[in-house]
């Protein structure tokens, strides 16, 4: 039985439109705005399982777009990153309560606009791919890809310094993440996650998947990354912040 709570919907429905607009064409702004959300209106762990069959979803639907295009010596630098990421991600779900996943997810969600505003911008000529370089920053983002489907920010911390392509950089994170979220399934299955009333909430959401895909290609050819990235980044820090206090106030600092 799906949820029935109209407070859900008024949440899930922006919710899964951002994130198919991220992967649809803005993997750096968006991509991890979707759990927090919904874990404004559910537990932070339900919204990651009734998020990761859209997921997959939108990876399905946003290859087709973009299998041409992504750099397959580069996917290769980050692989053995994805998958110890994901066990390592899969590791500390299971020991972790509702309260110590807001306070894990908000923290996600603050710190990427926060770290954003810190880093300098890549200046000078490209960096060169590198299997170290790209399985740690990915292993990073496994991990928070797994507890909160948020893992571009690290992927991009090692992405951005090389200065490709903006087509390029948002096929191969979409081909990357499409296998992460299927290596997502098995574990979120052994979880218990994967019930009737998550699934079946999925599906009720599943016909937005598409559409939020679509809007991001559209998007992403009429206007910036930095048009965008201000609203979004806003966004993203504010709902972070609201779970970081629920999670806190939870668990009896305050």
């Amino acid at each position: 039985m799906p949820i029935t709570d109209p407070w859900f919907y008024a949440v899930a429905v922006p919710a899964v439109l951002l994130q198919g607009i991220a992967k649809g064409g803005f993997a750096g702004t968006l991509s991890g705005v979707s759990v927090p959300l919904l874990a404004l209106a559910i537990s932070p762990v339900q919204a990651a399982a009734i998020m990761l069959p859209i997921l997959v979803a939108m990876d399905l639907f946003g290859l087709s777009q973009f299998w041409r295009v992504f750099d397959r010596r580069l996917l290769a630098s980050m692989l053995p990153g994805a998958v110890i990421g994901t066990l390592l991600g899969w590791a500390a779900f299971r020991v972790l309560d509702d309260n110590w996943v807001r306070v894990a997810v908000g923290a996600i969600a603050m710190g990427f606009p926060l770290s954003r505003l810190v880093m300098p911008a890549p200046s000078g000529p490209g960096s060169a791919v590198s299997t170290l370089r790209g399985s740690f920053w990915t292993a990073c983002g496994g991990v928070t890809s797994f507890i909160a489907h948020a893992g571009s920010p690290p992927v991009m911390v090692y992405l951005l310094p090389m200065r490709l392509d903006r087509r390029v950089v948002t096929a191969t994170v979409a081909v990357l993440f499409a296998g992460m979220n299927l290596m997502k399934l098995p574990p979120y299955a052994l979880l218990g996650q994967l019930n009737f009333t998550n699934l079946g909430s999925a599906l009720v959401l599943m016909p937005l998947a598409p559409l939020g895909v679509l809007v991001g290609i559209r998007l992403q050819r009429r206007i910036s990354d930095a048009q965008f990235y201000v609203i979004g980044q806003a966004f993203l820090f504010a709902t972070g912040a609201k779970l970081m206090w629920d999670g806190l106030r939870g668990l009896g600092v305050w």
